[in-house]
């Protein structure tokens, strides 16, 4: 059964398929060289004891910035593992829903006893003294690297910047230096001014790459884990053409080149040629929105899934009014307590800045203002994603081979990315 298809990837590959991969880490970091010097600066007091700054990182997605940061943690943690000065944590800010969850999360991360940890039902006061008490138990400095963290304050608010932005004053023995990344240029203007005060933050920003530093980058992976001669000519450079036209995000440009290498693989071809490349590209853009959508937090989820049913059922736009009546039934059925409305209107706005759906204020007259959502992504392959999730999978449709729908397909007007 797999004969062929292992004998076709022989051909291809020398090196790990986990280089292609965003997990991977390489040791060195093209074009970011600059980059792991600044972070390592300001991080270096750390090594002699003393308290650093806190730094924010900002860039665009796939600048690089979440690499630099895990690449000069893991030097500084090698450094200091002498002396136990210091311990790192490190939490994805879009997988948190409340500020409860992640202090819990940090609490949890410090508790070498099953005692000490946090468990879910403590007031928000309760959790905060415990944290405290781990801090100081622990003593030394804790380095909490924050990624995405615009998103958090997006979700709910700066309260939780401002709380631990100032815990170093409760301490006796520990202490806590921040490292915010954000994809957000403007976040801190979304801050209270209490808290933008507190931060005491440097800040480095990353920007995006140009065509030729994607190619450098390519290049370097596509060395260490391709066979001599497998990528033809232009391969490389239309990769990065396509990454750089978006941003400049090296994720994109290294996941093309994986999803290219991928197809050839299946077509039982020994090269890797641009008719690949353009098959990946088709294929990424469904994957990034899939991906995207298994991501998001619990109610986010059923929210969305409330907009692809009324969607779908209406063949076009969708009031805010409807979603949230239909998000509520759908928590109910789960046993989820629905969320205010407000919370639900916060979630509206991250689903657009995620590019899912699009939300356009219309007048109602008398009746007020409202939102009406369009669906940005193919709606029957979204539904199938959040399906297949444990939370929803009791709404699990029949599948059928020939279903596809596609965006816009509903409403003709309007114009959206084409995923056939």
């Amino acid at each position: 059964m797999f004969d062929g298809a292992l004998s076709a990837a022989s051909e291809l590959y020398r090196g790990s398929r986990e280089i292609l991969q965003d997990t991977y880490v390489p040791s060195r970091l093209p074009h970011r060289e600059h980059q792991v010097q600044q972070v390592a600066e300001v991080l270096a007091p750390l090594l002699r004891g003393e308290r650093s700054s806190n730094l924010l990182i900002y860039g665009k997605i796939g600048t690089g910035k979440t690499a630099v940061v895990s690449q000069v943690r893991t030097e500084l943690l090698r450094h200091a593992a002498a002396k136990g000065r210091v311990v790192a944590v490190s939490i994805n800010c879009a997988n948190i829903d409340a500020p409860y969850s992640l202090l819990q999360t940090v609490g949890n991360e410090l508790a070498t006893k099953e005692a000490d940890r946090i468990p879910t039902g403590w007031s928000l006061d309760r959790v905060q003294a415990q944290l405290r008490a781990l801090l100081d138990g622990r003593g030394g400095t804790v380095l909490l690297v924050l990624d995405e963290i615009d998103r958090l304050v997006r979700k709910s608010g700066d309260g939780v910047l401002y709380t631990l932005s100032q815990i170093n004053t409760e301490l006796q023995k520990g202490r806590v230096v921040l490292v915010g990344i954000s994809n957000d240029l403007k976040f801190t203007d979304q801050l209270d001014a209490r808290v933008r005060s507190r931060l005491h933050e440097e800040k480095i920003l990353f920007p995006p790459y140009d065509a030729p530093q994607l190619q450098d980058i390519l290049r370097d992976r596509a060395l260490q884990v391709f066979r001599d001669g497998v990528v033809e000519a232009g391969v490389i450079e239309r990769c990065a053409s396509y990454a750089a036209l978006e941003n400049g995000d090296a994720r994109r440009a290294i996941s093309l080149l994986r999803l290219a290498a991928e197809t050839a693989e299946r077509e039982r071809s020994r090269r890797i040629t641009q008719d690949h490349v353009v098959k990946a590209k088709n294929r990424f853009d469904l994957d990034l929105v899939l991906e995207c959508v298994r991501s998001l937090p619990p109610h986010c989820k059923v929210l969305l899934y409330a907009i692809l049913q009324g969607y779908e059922r209406r063949r076009g736009g969708v009031l805010t009014g409807e979603v949230y009546e239909g998000y509520t039934k759908l928590a109910q059925k789960l046993s989820l307590p629905p969320l205010h409305p407000r919370s639900i209107s916060n979630y509206v706005l991250e689903l657009e800045s995620l590019g899912l759906i699009q939300a356009n204020v219309v007048s109602r007259g008398r009746g007020g203002r409202t939102r009406e959502i369009f669906v940005e992504v193919p709606v029957s392959e979204t539904m199938r994603a959040l399906e297949d999730d444990e939370l929803l999978k009791a709404f699990a449709r029949p599948r059928f081979l020939s279903q596809t729908v596609l965006t816009n397909f509903d409403n003709p007007n309007r114009s959206g990315p084409n995923y056939g």
